[in-house]
């Protein structure tokens, strides 16, 4: 797969939305797949299908159930709309989030729509911008591309944790990062904070220097 097709077919807005415990950032990416959505929604649910494109899971995945992606989040699946989509917190670092998903047609495809809201302190934001979960979400949408365009030669998510050495990878988190500072300045950021923060999270993702 062509990294550089893959970041341009990916939609990136920000927003915000208030919640009992105050105002929360939205993150939301999505992205047209040459399925139908009724597959989409397998692909995306499935305990043996997600470890195909993301990482392998563990859990009751229903409505009220606990998840596990292993060595990263965790979670209770708080709806589940089949196969429209479903909602879930998003527990990792001690923090909790909410992830939504939605599943809908779109020409001769389906699109997957996730928005990630969440409460981040103003300091962590200023450093690294919406890029931080941003490029994370990217990943993910890139596996599951590569896994829906041809599932029986998806690369293994766990044989990619070096792939961020690579010069594709290098130029996919570049051009991640900078998609998402697009996405910063488009709310009303200003541009050279925006790459800044870009900058930093390059570099944090690819263990390079700013």
């Amino acid at each position: 797969m062509d990294v550089k097709e893959q970041i341009s077919q990916v939609r990136r807005t920000l927003g915000s939305r208030v919640l009992e415990a105050g105002e929360a950032r939205v993150m939301t990416i999505s992205q047209v797949y040459d399925t139908d959505v009724d597959d989409l929604w397998e692909v995306v649910t499935s305990a043996e299908r997600i470890p195909r494109w993301f990482l392998p899971i563990a859990g009751e995945l229903k409505e009220g159930g606990r998840y596990e992606l292993t060595g990263n989040a965790s979670g209770t699946i708080s709806r589940c709309d089949k196969p429209n989509g479903y909602d879930a917190t998003w527990e990792f670092g001690g923090q909790v989030s909410w992830i939504e998903v939605r599943l809908s047609a779109e020409g001769d495809g389906a699109r997957f729509t996730l928005e990630h809201v969440a409460h981040v302190e103003d300091q962590f934001w200023d450093v690294y911008g919406p890029g931080a979960t941003g490029v994370g979400w990217d990943l993910g949408l890139f596996g599951l591309a590569g896994y829906i365009s041809d599932p029986a030669n998806a690369p293994d998510p766990s044989t990619m944790q070096d792939w961020h050495t690579t010069v594709e990878g290098q130029t996919f988190m570049r051009l991640s990062t900078d998609a998402w500072a697009a996405a910063s300045v488009a709310q009303g950021d200003d541009p050279e904070a925006a790459q800044a923060r870009a900058d930093r999270t390059y570099a944090f993702y690819t263990g390079t220097e700013v």
